[in-house]
């Protein structure tokens, strides 16, 4: 309420909209937390597409500044799309604040308070910034009944579930086996991994259950579609344990295009419902994934 708003509740995205669709000008600020998150390019997504809304009403970006703050260094883990992503906010003119993170709101003044960083993860000042629009990405962790169980990573304040990266069998309980946003696989926490890591899981499991080795290896493939604006997606499709681009498709996937726009809002949906959630194979198998290179 108030103009400060998340899409991490589907409780509050219909006010975000209402937000951004009533948006007449000011401070829009959007954050990323200190943690890692599900899908780590959302809180950029929804800045792009409220920038795009402004953009559509006469004069209301002209006066409205859109700021984008981090606790990182960069706006993207993969360096190649980190730099795309630079160059994206250069030309929208979003300015952005890095190693910024957002600590408290004061509701009263309509100021949102960030703990400033130094190149070390040291805290070093606290600033306050003036807004009208606020959306936030909260910090994330596991659930409390993984944080606080034996299965959680030790010494970790996120308590994910504490596997192995390939074989994603716990290194401590071997009948244990974990996937997806709860785990500690060092990725980005998208659907497309977990979707890759599915199959790994039940052919270990079968393996372990027949006393075989565990032969099946999730390799760190995920895939962030980052939606720039109203008809312009980057599907960033990375190798997660090595930082580097693939991509399913033969295109350079250090772009924007408007084809995987169309993928994002028309075929993912439909590959979610009828193929992902009934254990259809990945479809960027039968096209093996290619490691991108910049020539």
């Amino acid at each position: 309420k108030n103009g400060v708003t998340s899409n991490y509740s589907a409780n509050y995205a219909p006010y975000t909209w209402e937000l951004i669709r009533n948006f007449q000008g000011g401070n829009a600020l959007f954050t990323f937390p200190n943690t890692p998150i599900k899908c780590g390019g959302a809180p950029q997504k929804v800045m792009y597409m409220a920038d795009d809304t402004f953009r559509s009403k006469s004069g209301v970006r002209q006066r409205t500044k859109v700021m984008f703050f981090t606790p990182l260094d960069k706006m993207f883990a993969v360096p190649e799309y980190s730099a795309l992503l630079e160059r994206v906010v250069q030309e929208r003119e979003i300015e952005v604040k890095f190693r910024h993170n957002l600590k408290a709101i004061q509701a009263e003044t309509q100021e949102a308070l960030f703990d400033l960083y130094d190149d070390r993860g040291n805290i070093i000042d606290e600033v306050s910034y003036p807004y009208d629009l606020l959306h936030v990405a909260p910090p994330q962790s596991a659930p409390d009944f993984i944080k606080n169980s034996p299965l959680a990573l030790p010494n970790s304040p996120y308590g994910w579930v504490d596997v192995d990266r390939y074989t994603l069998q716990h290194n401590r309980h071997s009948n244990v086996f974990s996937l997806g946003d709860a785990s500690s696989l060092p990725t980005s926490k998208t659907a497309a991994a977990a979707r890759k890591q599915a199959p790994v899981v039940a052919e270990n499991v079968l393996a372990l259950i027949d006393s075989k080795p565990l032969l099946q290896r999730y390799d760190g493939y995920t895939c962030c579609p980052l939606i720039t604006g109203y008809d312009k997606t980057i599907m960033a499709e990375f190798d997660g344990y090595r930082g580097t681009p693939l991509s399913s498709f033969p295109l350079n996937p250090v772009q924007e295009r408007w084809i995987m726009w169309k993928m994002k809002t028309t075929v993912l949906p439909w590959v979610y419902w009828h193929r992902m959630l009934k254990g259809e194979p990945f479809e960027g198998d039968y096209l093996k994934p290619i490691q991108w290179k910049k020539r």
